[in-house]
């Protein structure tokens, strides 16, 4: 059972819901995103759990834990979620969660990997999946594929190009870990 973290559009969710996973719990730490109601659309429960709501992120990252294991979620995916894990949710979660980062890693770590790779003036970047930690982009690598960086692209362009191959990769090595 795979439960879901998005802060924002849910491009990532949507591959994962159309690739058929199950998904049973998305939760964002923003209301209102879009991502919320493509899972909303597709029947999956969603909670949201913005900071403010908690006396400090590590008891709002312990209730996010919590919530998802009660929905009985063994793999996390973090899907365009921009918050960073705080220890106590893998205390209480565990260690099972990727993500999906749109740079090589870890070459080209953050918040910003597409505009990163164009500023480096790096011949391509990569869609990464990889498993979380507690750092920013420095768990270990699952599977990443090149991506071209092509004359003249922009960070729109690129990220385009890259957001096309995430859609298939993550779906993919999501179906792989279950599997296992």
């Amino acid at each position: 059972m795979i439960g879901v973290l998005v802060s924002g559009e849910g491009t990532n969710l949507q591959a994962l819901i159309d690739a058929g996973l199950p998904i049973v719990a998305v939760a964002s730490n923003r209301p209102g995103v879009p991502a919320l109601a493509r899972a909303e659309a597709a029947g999956i429960p969603t909670a949201v759990f913005g900071a403010e709501d908690y006396s400090s992120r590590e008891a709002r990252d312990e209730a996010l834990a919590r919530w998802l294991l009660e929905r009985g979620v063994e793999l996390g995916v973090l899907a365009g979620y921009m918050h960073l894990l705080r220890p106590r949710f893998f205390e209480v979660f565990g260690r099972r969660v990727v993500n999906t980062h749109s740079a090589p890693l870890p070459a080209f770590p953050g918040p910003h990997p597409i505009e990163d790779v164009l500023a480096a003036g790096v011949p391509e970047t990569a869609a990464t999946v990889h498993w979380v930690d507690e750092g920013m982009d420095t768990g270990p690598v699952i599977r990443a594929e090149p991506v071209p960086v092509e004359p003249g692209d922009t960070p729109q362009t690129l990220r385009t190009r890259v957001q096309a191959v995430e859609h298939r990769l993550l779906p993919e090595v999501v179906k792989e870990l279950i599997a296992a």
